[in-house]
This record gives C-alpha cells, sequence and structure tokens, in this order.
C-alpha cells in the first residue's frame, strides 16, 4: 500500500521520499527512496526528513519488537531449551506525532485481524493522529502482497470513510484526496 500511495502522490506532483523496508517492490521512478533494515534505521531517516515535510503516511512499521541480545555467531542446537528475549522497537509514528509541526498531517496505518475500528479509533488517540486507516488482514480483503485492498479511514474528528475494495493504486488516490492532496 505504501508503495501505491508514494505513486499516487508522484502523479499528483507532489516530491515523494519513500522510506522502504526490503521488498520485492521496485521504487517507482521519480521519487528518492531511502532504503533501511531495522526499525532504528527507519527512525533515524525518518527523524532527518520529517521536519521538512508537509504530510507524512506511515504505512507499516519495521517490526515491533527486535531481540535483546544479537550474535554474531551461529546459535547451535542443544539439548537445552533457548529463550529468545524481546524487547519494544522505537514508536516512529508516535515520536514523529509529538514532533508535529501544525502545518504537517499525520497519517497512520493499521493492520489487525479482529475488531479493525477499535483498534483503529484507539490508535488514531493514542498516536495523536490526523488520519488512520485500518486493514484486515489475513482474510478475503486484501493487504499484503496483493495489489488490491479494502480500507477503513477515520479522521481526528471521528468521520469514518471506507475505501474499496479495488486497486491499492486508486485506493491511494482516493486516500490523498481525502486528506487534501490533490
Amino acid at each position: 500500500m505504501g508503495y501505491a500511495i508514494a505513486e499516487a502522490a508522484r502523479n499528483l506532483g507532489c516530491s515523494v521520499d519513500l522510506v522502504s523496508g526490503p521488498t520485492f517492490l521496485e521504487c517507482p521512478t521519480g521519487m528518492t527512496l531511502h532504503p533501511v533494515v531495522s526499525a532504528q534505521e527507519m527512525l533515524e531517516v525518518v527523524a532527518r526528513l520529517f521536519e521538512f515535510c508537509d504530510y507524512f503516511i506511515s504505512v507499516a512499521a519495521v517490526s515491533d519488537w527486535s531481540p535483546k541480545n544479537v550474535v554474531s555467531h551461529k546459535i547451535k542446537k542443544s539439548k537445552y531449551v533457548q529463550a529468545l528475549e524481546l524487547i519494544p522497537t522505537s514508536d516512529i509514528l508516535r515520536t514523529m506525532s509529538l514532533r508535529k509541526h501544525s502545518r504537517q498531517t499525520i497519517v497512520g496505518f493499521c493492520a489487525e485481524t479482529e475488531e479493525l475500528e477499535i483498534n483503529a479509533r484507539r490508535k488514531l488517540a493514542d498516536k495523536h493522529l490526523d488520519w488512520i486507516a485500518g486493514n484486515l488482514v489475513g482474510q478475503d480483503h486484501g493487504g499484503f502482497q496483493c495489489d488490491e485492498n479494502e480500507l477503513m479511514l477515520i479522521n481526528r474528528d471521528g468521520r469514518r470513510y471506507d475505501l474499496g475494495p479495488g486497486l491499492k493504486i486508486d485506493l491511494a488516490g482516493q486516500l490523498l484526496d481525502l486528506i487534501g492532496i490533490a
């Protein structure tokens, strides 16, 4: 969905910086790609670009968790059970929303498997967003690794807009129109 939004924004004449983790998708022409691998790397790149953007659309996090300890060697199997300790990564969307200037619009996304509207409204409020776009994943509603999707878009005033089902590029155009990019 992020690549479709970047492409639709470029088609509207916007200057687009696309910050992306590893993917099989090719970066659309006419924009600047900032490839990242970790959540920390994404935070650093986004923080550097954020002050200069009018619209910050955060489609997906790199990861919510990372290993507490990282080793440079293979951990061999043994008869002892290993525990993997995880620590939360930085919340990039919330961090940026707390740095927001009055001229900026912040849009977040939430991919859910259940209670989409409840979780979307909670995230909208908790992260101090202007808009939230939610979609159901793991069902027949599109989402990951396909060209179609279905979105529920909610603004900070609580108004809900249902987009799709349809092609991601078409939904991206509708989303950009609703948030004020046209």
